[in-house]
């Protein structure tokens, strides 16, 4: 079930950013800076363990990554402000490979808390 979300939010994803006029690519910062949020609040939900924090972390989690496949498929697109030259194309793999796992994975883990 998790691999089905996480391939339909993916190509949803994809598409929207192959079709939209908006730039994501200048929101990298506030994404960096959500990271962090992320981790710390990760760090917080080691203190107060219970069902809905792991929930709510894996929902934050889940959200930021696929806001990071967005402004990576913009930025190997090209034609944005920042943009990833064509000779940098593992660069580019590997940053949609990640993406992609930890979409996975924090879907994965809503499942998993979500039937407990």
């Amino acid at each position: 079930m998790a691999v089905g979300i996480a391939a339909a939010v993916c190509f949803t994803v994809v598409i929207f950013s192959f079709q939209t006029k908006y730039d994501f690519t200048s929101c990298r910062g506030v994404l960096i800076v959500c990271l962090v949020v992320l981790f710390v609040f990760s760090l917080l939900c080691i203190f107060i363990r219970s069902r809905i924090t792991d929930i709510v972390y894996a929902s934050l989690g889940a959200l930021l990554f696929t806001c990071f496949l967005a402004v990576d498929t913009q930025m190997i697109l090209g034609n944005k402000q920042l943009s990833i030259s064509p000779e940098e194309y593992v660069f580019a793999a590997l940053n949609l490979y990640t993406d992609i796992i930890n979409i996975f994975l924090y879907i994965l883990a809503i499942i998993g808390r979500a039937k407990d």
